[in-house]
């Protein structure tokens, strides 16, 4: 468990706080926050949110909402990313495989579940051309803590606790697509992702497989060895950088522009898992520079929950009833269904020792939003009220916690497991 508290600590601990300052702050000082938040570092540059000065003068201009959440929380995404990549390409991957049919049948569930209770309702309340873009919101799922609530609401080793995993980095993955697809952040431009390419082939061919072609044969391997202690990852970070303003410049959110390089760094074979304590002793250099990064994005979520979470305590709203509509009663429902059917009908099945009610509960777990949550809030609408009562829905998602333990009670999540029938 003390694994578990340590990755929540390092990845949510500042976040929460942040998320609490610009809460206090907005509620106290409301315009000087909005100051803050949308104060301009650069004016007509060649990076920053298109701005209409109401005179005719169109230009970028860079504040610190976008350097944090268009440019800094590309490394958030980068290292989310990671773990899909490992999950899904290398060997004996979490997401590889018939263990992952089912996980994966749900996650389609947990993300169908929401948008419909989503949409049904804005439809209902008259409100679908205003609300309809927000969609998206109640379809994400906060790995770190849903992953602690559901240790604590199954219990330590219980097989729901690895489907919820699983399903959660797949919820990531398609969380990605859909921001990239859904979500973009200016006129599409896609001949730009061709750079974006460029750049990721040009980083593996280089810095990646020309090393080990050359090192053929070669014990000591003087070649990989140079350019893994001399060069280290900063080919990649250039490589990066390029990538990014190609998103920037696509009109595809920048923040997920690190992503195509991923799969350029050399990387070991094997995915231990996100909680793993082998993967802390991993040298290869996309687990190393996973390390490097780790504490410069846990104060970059300190500034993301600043520039984002500063809503009004009397910005609830419809969107905030709707959004935890979607979380609270689509996410249960759609994983219960989706699950039902990949694991009976379909016949995929269920891990040993996990009964069918399991997935509603693990469903209600997986109401967890936040983090994800906030990001989609943030550029499903333009900042005003509409904007605030999705983030409110979004950081009332916590309750999803309390409201998971009690179902999971009701249904005995921890205890009355079937255990596996006997060989024959």
């Amino acid at each position: 468990m003390r694994k578990v508290w340590n990755f929540v600590e390092e990845y949510s601990a500042l976040l929460i706080l942040g998320a609490i300052a610009a809460l206090v702050w907005a509620n106290l000082a409301p315009d000087s926050y909005h100051h803050v938040v949308e104060y301009p570092l650069m004016e007509g540059g060649p990076i920053g949110a298109m701005h209409d000065d109401g005179q005719g003068h169109v230009g970028r201009v860079l504040t610190l909402h976008f350097l944090v959440n268009d440019i800094l929380m590309a490394f958030f995404f980068a290292l989310a990313g990671k773990e899909v990549w490992e999950a899904v390409a290398l060997r004996e991957g979490s997401l590889r495989g018939k263990k992952a049919v089912t996980p994966l049948i749900a996650t389609a569930g947990g993300m169908i579940g929401p948008a419909a209770v989503y949409l049904i309702g804005a439809l209902m309340l008259g409100k679908f051309a205003t609300l309809a873009n927000g969609w998206a919101i109640p379809t994400a799922t906060d790995i770190a803590f849903s992953y602690l609530v559901g240790r604590i609401v199954f219990g330590a080793g219980h097989p729901a606790v690895g489907f919820l995993l699983l399903l959660a980095i797949a919820d990531d993955a398609a969380g990605l697509i859909i921001l990239a697809i859904f979500y973009p952040s200016g006129d599409l431009a896609p001949a730009w992702l061709l750079v974006s390419l460029a750049a990721a082939v040009g980083a593996y061919i280089l810095f990646n497989w020309m090393p080990r072609r050359l090192d053929r044969g070669n014990q000591e391997r003087p070649n990989s060895t140079f350019f893994r202690k001399t060069l280290s990852f900063w080919p990649y970070l250039i490589a990066g950088a390029i990538s990014w303003y190609a998103f920037h410049q696509a009109g595809i959110h920048p923040a997920l522009g690190l992503l195509p390089i991923v799969p350029a760094f050399p990387h070991g074979d094997i995915d231990y898992g996100i909680f793993a304590e082998e993967e802390v002793h991993q040298t290869d250099l996309l687990n190393h520079t996973e390390h490097v990064l780790k504490r410069p994005v846990e104060v970059v979520l300190f500034f993301f929950g600043l520039m984002n979470a500063g809503v009004e305590f009397s910005s609830v709203g419809a969107a905030t009833t709707l959004v935890l509509a979607g979380l609270l009663i689509g996410k249960p429902l759609g994983i219960f269904a989706m699950g039902y059917l990949g694991a009976h009908v379909l016949k995929f099945g269920l891990p040993d020792g996990m009964k069918t009610s399991d997935l509603f509960v693990l469903g209600c777990v997986a109401a967890i939003g936040f983090t994800v949550s906030l990001f989609v809030a943030s550029v499903a609408f333009p900042p005003g009220e509409v904007q605030d009562a999705a983030k409110m829905g979004a950081l009332l998602s916590f309750f999803a916690a309390a409201v998971s333990w009690v179902v999971g009670k009701m249904f005995n999540a921890k205890g009355g497991t079937p255990k596996p029938a006997p060989a024959e």
